[in-house]
């Protein structure tokens, strides 16, 4: 199947919408329509079709579709809308990969085989250097993949991909098992908290397969061993080792054309950063949280964790250079605005085109280490990491399942988190942007929880933006907005048992910022915390949802004053039209 999903049409889109209008203008069933603005549930309509039970989504799915009025304003400001982002150019190259791919058959020709540079594959010894010494070798050979056949291996280092265009390549996540003996503490040493105490930053950062471009690498294990904090984002460990290419003029939100002050250190296939930094008033933080009475009350200063990310670091591609004018791989995720010096600069040196695929990575199974002591059993991350990808991954017996750290355009498909459990089965922070999480599992957990531990769920914090979990299948955890103020995030279509719970202290400030999407989702359990948002997050979108209540952990929203939160079809799932609002968003793009 490729990312045009069924192959929905704009064209094709406003037909339902119409043929729905004039159904319920004919007396037809239609669910409650809302634009709530403080949290207030909208009235079921007389006639309404009850929310379906829990996990009755095969129910749910033979009623008649439902298009709301929110789909139709997006097709005509598919950019600019004020509650839904523009999600349809996330993933790998603007999301335009097409996955599964044919068995046996990855995008890049195999350099080398694992088996020639001494691995075994019946786990009788450790594997990881011959491992790492093909991927070496395919990397000094301009890129290339790296086939591991049938069988297990054993690691007792972790496996680096730190080349460009290299691929690490099984037989199937079914048939090639890599089994990690060592966590990262044991492999690196201890990860220290940034702010000080004894938590461990192997709990939401690191992989024991690890794609980091070398120099990035280095210098954070390097940092590491000498217990110093390394900066984990895209701009030097200092966060200082960059250049300006250019100064910008003032442009909007959703323009994919920014002008330019001087286009000559820049060409067409160019990954450049762009860089906004706040000011003293903290306007950049007040417009990703919406603007307004809300966010102009909010109280910054004090947030020392959520003003470290700043300033926004957002990488992208040129496509196109014509005199001063630029035309980006996406459209601009924020306004450009003079107060926030905004400049297109350099970066550490990314890794791009590379991926893993067909293959499991587990770890032995050692108990959960309790809340933020994790030792480091984690399994596939991507840090300072653009157009990669992974595909056809399972992760068993993990700290943390799949991280995103400063990760851009990055698309993660067919993976699953399984084994004794796990505190983050997905982490995305630190500025990642524009990464796709499609067709994913987190299986439920094997063994009990031991005392003191956490469970997250797919995770997103320190100003993420632009990222999309679709097609999900949750047995267990929650949608975790993790503070940092994430902005214009989607979660489209999946299916959640809810019981994880949100993390992240008061100095990383908000749990939202503007533009989430929660559409199409069955929640099994009703728990409502984290899904139904229209409560909680300014300016943002609950479409298509069953009825929930809440549960224990129980969120006031950040913000004073009305949200400008909508919610649309509430009481009802799988009916919505479209179901995937990425499969759409991309289809609605192509036709625009």
């Amino acid at each position: 199947m490729s990312d045009r999903g069924a192959g929905i049409t704009r064209r094709a889109l406003l037909g339902i919408a119409t043929a729905v209008a004039a159904g319920t203008a004919a007396g037809a069933s239609a669910a409650p329509v809302a634009a709530a603005t403080g949290g207030t549930p909208a009235a079921p309509a007389t006639g309404a079709p009850a929310a379906p039970a829990p996990g009755a989504s095969a129910a749910a799915a033979t009623a008649q579709p439902q298009v709301p009025g929110l789909w139709r304003e997006l097709t005509r400001t598919p950019y600019t809308h004020p509650q839904i982002p523009y999600v349809g150019r996330a993933g790998q190259r603007a999301g335009a990969a097409h996955f599964p791919r044919r068995p046996g058959r990855s995008v890049v020709p195999v350099v080398v085989d694992v088996r020639a540079h001494g691995a075994t594959a019946d786990g009788s010894a450790d594997s990881a250097p011959a491992i790492n010494r093909a991927i070496a070798a395919a990397g000094r050979a301009g890129g290339g993949t790296v086939l591991i056949p049938p069988g297990t291996y054993r690691l007792d280092g972790l496996i680096h991909i730190g080349y460009s265009n290299v691929v690490l390549r099984g037989a199937g996540s079914a048939r090639t098992k890599l089994r990690a003996t060592r966590n990262l503490t044991e492999l690196i040493g201890v990860y220290g908290s940034r702010y000080g105490g004894d938590k461990s930053s192997w709990s939401w950062a690191g992989g024991l397969v690890w794609l980091c471009p070398t120099d990035r690498f280095t210098t954070l294990t390097d940092a590491i061993r000498a217990k110093e904090w390394p900066f984990e984002g895209w701009t030097g460990n200092k966060r200082d080792e960059w250049r300006t290419l250019t100064t910008l003029e003032p442009a909007r939100q959703g323009s994919w054309t920014v002008t330019v002050t001087d286009p000559g250190h820049l060409a067409p296939g160019d990954l450049v950063l762009l860089r906004l930094a706040d000011d003293a008033d903290h306007t950049l933080l007040e417009h990703m949280a919406g603007g307004g009475p809300g966010a102009e009350a909010y109280v910054w200063d004090d947030k020392t964790k959520l003003t470290s990310y700043v300033p926004y670091e957002w990488p992208v591609r040129i496509t196109r250079v014509r005199g001063r004018k630029v035309t980006l791989e996406r459209p601009l995720p924020l306004d450009v605005r003079p107060e926030w010096d905004p400049r297109l600069t350099t970066h550490v040196k990314a890794l791009t085109g590379s991926g893993v695929e067909g293959l499991t990575l587990e770890a032995v199974e050692t108990p959960q280490s309790p809340h933020l002591l994790d030792k480091g059993y984690n399994g596939v991350t991507f840090q300072c990491a653009y157009d990669c990808w992974a595909d056809d991954i399972v992760v068993r017996h993990m700290d943390n399942g799949f991280g995103l750290v400063a990760a851009s355009a990055c698309t993660l498909r067919n993976t699953r988190v399984a084994g004794r459990g796990t505190h983050h089965p997905y982490f995305c922070r630190e500025g990642s942007h524009d990464n796709l999480v499609d067709r994913f599992t987190i299986e439920e957990r094997t063994t009990p929880a031991p005392a003191n531990t956490q469970l997250h769920g797919i995770n997103v914090e320190g100003l993420s933006s632009y990222n999309v979990w679709s097609r999900g299948d949750m047995r267990m955890g929650t949608f975790d907005s993790h503070r940092g103020m994430p902005f214009a995030n989607v979660r489209t279509d999946i299916t959640v048992v809810n019981n994880g719970r949100h993390g992240g202290d008061a100095s990383a400030g908000p749990l939202f910022g503007a533009r989430f999407t929660h559409w199409n989702i069955r929640v099994t359990n009703g728990r409502a915390g984290l899904m139904r948002i229209d409560g909680l997050a300014p300016y943002s979108a609950t479409v298509g949802i069953n009825e929930v209540t809440e549960f224990d952990q129980i969120d006031v929203p950040d913000f004073t004053g009305p949200l400008r939160s909508r919610l649309e079809l509430y009481g009802t799932t799988d009916a919505v039209r479209p179901r995937n609002l990425y499969d759409a968003q991309r289809e609605l793009g192509r036709d625009l």
